[in-house]
């Protein structure tokens, strides 16, 4: 889920130690932190707090310029609404979650992006410039400007068409750019601590077991973001991502960049370009709600075929009807204000069945935020 109008070849190292290299990426980087655990839990809770004011002020100025232009909300939702108080609590508590996992050496704590404070800027300077085009686009339903760019032929139906109103869809450079100011501006900065909810049960995973081995695919990768938490925390696995879109796949492995590679795959979810039972993790972070209701299940599928017996899928997406009570108006809200034609029926879609039918045991449901986490293994 994204915001425009306000919107996986890793080889692992023969010559590091196995000791080091299996459920934990070092021992410094994962131990329990001990006296100053306190101290460094703050830390991270006050970078967490600064974060969301930033991105809390970016998303103020938007909504200003948006009723400078004259738009404003056109749509009550009939069903109850989260008050402003209820989403930063939960957002708080969110927070708290991943840095006592951190506390307790699950995973290190969170990075800031890549990219300079100038690069940042920048892309936040070209979202606003953009703001009153995505707008128009928005007054006017027009959702399939995307399908004129030259990589969008060949390409299913369902994708060439400009998610959220924003320009460019899935499909351009500069969409890929803007892609992630955009959704951590409408989620307040909590994007990152949502997806960072896929490390723990990862982790646990992972325990006792020699990284160097193992195989981790994103599916529908993006910008990479998931990537490069899951490569901080886990240095030694061998990670793939897989996308639609060669513009976001670009993104992504410049935001690698820094970090130990990755295999990178232009394909499509429905029909994977992988061996059969190839994977031990597969991770889906934010797909299925835009995705038509056939088309979920033949992703969920093929997730399948490509896992290991006993292989782990997380799997993490925007909340369901009646996952948080009093949060139902927002999902409702939602594929108004931004076009997401096949979310409503994702809202009410039997996500357990989807995974159970094709293998995918149930192993834990939560929420994060405004998240649904399912974590399933492969029987």
């Amino acid at each position: 889920m994204t915001a425009a109008s306000a919107s996986a070849s890793a080889s692992a190292s023969t010559s590091t130690s196995r000791s080091a290299c299996s459920a934990t990426p070092s021992d410094a980087a994962r131990a329990p932190l001990g006296v100053m655990a306190p101290i460094a839990m703050a830390a991270q809770l006050s970078s967490t707090a600064l974060r969301f004011g930033w991105y809390f002020g970016v998303s103020r100025l938007m909504a200003r310029q948006a009723a400078r232009l004259g738009v404003g909300p056109s749509y009550k939702p009939t069903r109850a609404v989260p008050s402003q108080r209820e989403l930063l609590a939960e957002i708080g508590r969110l927070a708290v979650q991943d840095a006592e996992a951190v506390r307790a050496g699950l995973y290190p704590p969170p990075q800031d992006d890549a990219g300079s404070a100038f690069d940042h800027l920048a892309r936040l300077r070209a979202m606003l410039a953009d703001l009153p085009v995505t707008l128009a686009r928005r007054d006017a339903a027009d959702a399939a400007s995307v399908r004129d760019l030259p990589d969008a032929e060949g390409l299913p139906d369902y994708f060439t068409q400009d998610f959220h109103f924003q320009t460019g869809g899935y499909l351009s450079r500069e969409s890929a750019r803007l892609y992630d100011v955009q959704v951590e501006t409408l989620f307040l900065g909590s994007a990152n601590l949502m997806r960072r909810a896929a490390l723990r049960p990862i982790a646990e995973f992972l325990r006792g077991r020699d990284q160097r081995q193992l195989q981790l695919l994103d599916v529908a990768c993006g910008t990479g973001r998931l990537l490069r938490q899951i490569r901080l925390a886990f240095p030694a696995l061998r990670l793939t991502g897989l996308d639609l879109s060669a513009a976001y796949l670009d993104e992504a492995r410049e935001h690698l960049r820094p970090l130990r590679g990755a295999t990178w795959t232009t394909g499509n979810g429905e029909n994977m370009p992988l061996p059969d039972g190839s994977q031990d993790i597969v991770t889906c972070v934010f797909l299925f709600h835009e995705l038509p209701p056939v088309v979920r299940r033949r992703v969920a599928a093929e997730m399948a075929r490509v896992l290991k017996p006993g292989g782990l899928l997380v799997f993490i997406d925007s909340l369901q009807m009646g996952d948080r009570d009093g949060w139902d108006g927002l999902l409702e809200g939602f594929p108004v204000r931004f076009h997401e034609p096949y979310f409503r029926h994702y809202a009410i879609d039997d996500l357990d069945r989807v995974f159970s039918d094709v293998g995918l045991t149930a192993q834990t449901t939560s929420t994060a935020f405004l998240a649904k986490v399912m974590v399933r293994r492969k029987t």
